[in-house]
């Protein structure tokens, strides 16, 4: 009997056992980390908005580190160029292992996600562009609207106590990531200030040293760790944002282990760093850049002035349209097939909840307004946008709840006990069977 082709695994459909394994552990961390930037968040507004506003502007502002190397910064700066590097190496990192073995493996694979994930950043550019083009405002924030914060939006979704399935976690999380690739070519490229050749030459001689230290197996953190500060140094003075050089080594470490090897540097590195930038690095920075005037006055600030307005736009509409589009699109050009057990609604209110853009929009917004009225506007912009966009999710998602239970329950469900969910075992036996039916 001649074998008939398999037909292609639905759209949002199951994950396979070890990606839902890997995608797990990652949103397991960065919910937690979540609730965590959702905490510094809150205490970050109501510090600056009390009669003690000035103590926080004091601790914000204090400058320490080394003059000579260049390295006397401000405890904001501190946050944003110094420990978000840890984040944007986290995010490296997972980019990486959804390069070599995740959905971005294969340009099949990878076209859906990356397509809606181009969208997603696009159209919000193109609406931030309109709508200060017309109220006659600053392009310099084009780029503000463009990045999801993934562990923002998980937060949400444990605030709303959603049982979203994992393939659609998943795509959230594919999606988050290639915008971080986008910001990070945003920053390298258009937030360049000035060029120090020779500390670039020495940054790329210590990238050099990491990707031999890689390739020869050398092991040790006293290797790695004293090499990837002096990267880090001299790329930031260098003239670059200092968490490219973040996004550089996460590139650099094996993420495929060898034989023997329980587990690769990539991997370890990660289940090493990521508590520490979910639960320590993002909150930090939020706690010193979300720290804004809500007053009457900088909210009007907000729908009025363009620049502001057109970041709100921008995260609210940009993201939801774009996302969605893109998605429908790519899946019609794909011929891809949604999985008959979820609606197109769902993929728009996961677009939606892409519209929170906290910790990578409020870096840009510092970038591009540095010290001026019209970035605190901005940063104001990124909260209001960031919870308009949380809230519409909300309503969206929470509206499908009970499918959405019904799915988790079935992908969990663990009867015989064996740590791995039913749904697998009954797919892999029936694989068996239409592989000895056609054999």
């Amino acid at each position: 009997m001649a074998a008939t082709p398999r037909s292609r695994p639905p759209f949002l459909g199951f994950l396979p056992w070890p990606e839902r394994q890997a995608v797990a552990g990652a949103l397991r961390t960065e919910t937690v980390g979540g609730l965590a930037l959702l905490a510094a968040a809150v205490v970050a507004l109501v510090w600056a908005n009390t009669p003690w506003s000035d103590a926080y502007e004091t601790v914000r502002e204090f400058h320490f580190g080394i003059a000579a190397l260049g390295l006397d910064l401000s405890v904001g700066h501190w946050t944003a160029d110094g420990l978000l590097t840890i984040f944007f190496l986290v995010a490296g990192i997972e980019l990486k292992r959804e390069l070599v073995v995740g959905e971005l493996r294969t340009p099949a694979s990878a076209a859906l996600p990356v397509v809606a994930a181009v969208c997603g950043m696009a159209v919000p550019a193109a609406l931030y562009a309109l709508t200060v083009g017309i109220g006659g405002g600053s392009m310099e924030g084009w780029a503000v609207p463009m990045a999801t914060d993934i562990a923002f939006a998980l937060a949400v979704l444990a605030v709303i106590s959603t049982h979203l399935p994992s393939a659609l976690r998943a795509f959230l999380l594919t999606l988050a990531v290639v915008d971080d690739l986008g910001a990070i070519f945003v920053i390298a490229v258009f937030f360049t200030s000035h060029i120090n050749l020779w500390a670039l030459l020495g940054a790329a001689v210590g990238l050099v040293v990491f990707y031999l230290l890689q390739r020869f197996r050398v092991t040790g953190w006293w290797w790695y760790v004293p090499l990837g500060v002096a990267i880090w140094a001299l790329t930031y003075n260098g003239g670059v944002h200092a968490t490219v050089a973040g996004v550089a080594m996460a590139l650099l470490l094996r993420t495929t282990p060898d034989e023997g090897e329980k587990q690769s540097p990539a991997l370890r590195t990660e289940h090493l760093l990521r508590p520490l930038s979910a639960g320590v690095a993002v909150p930090l920075f939020a706690l010193f850049a979300a720290g804004v005037s809500v007053s009457g006055a900088a909210l009007g600030q907000v729908f009025t002035s363009p620049e502001p307005l057109g970041v709100v736009i921008g995260l609210v509409a940009g993201k939801a349209l774009g996302i969605f589009l893109g998605t429908y699109l790519a899946a019609r050009f794909t011929r891809a097939q949604l999985n008959p057990e979820l609606a197109w609604a769902d993929v728009f209110g996961l677009s939606a909840l892409a519209g929170i853009g906290f910790t990578v929009a409020l870096l840009i917004g510092e970038l591009a307004f540095p010290g001026s009225a019209t970035g605190e506007h901005v940063k104001a912009a990124v909260l209001v946008g960031s919870l308009l966009s949380a809230a519409l999710a909300a309503v969206l998602l929470r509206r499908r709840n009970v499918i959405y239970r019904r799915l988790s329950e079935e992908e969990n469900l663990d009867a015989d006990a064996d740590g791995i969910p039913d749904i697998y075992q009954r797919s892999a036996a029936t694989a068996e069977r239409q592989g000895g039916q056609t054999g």
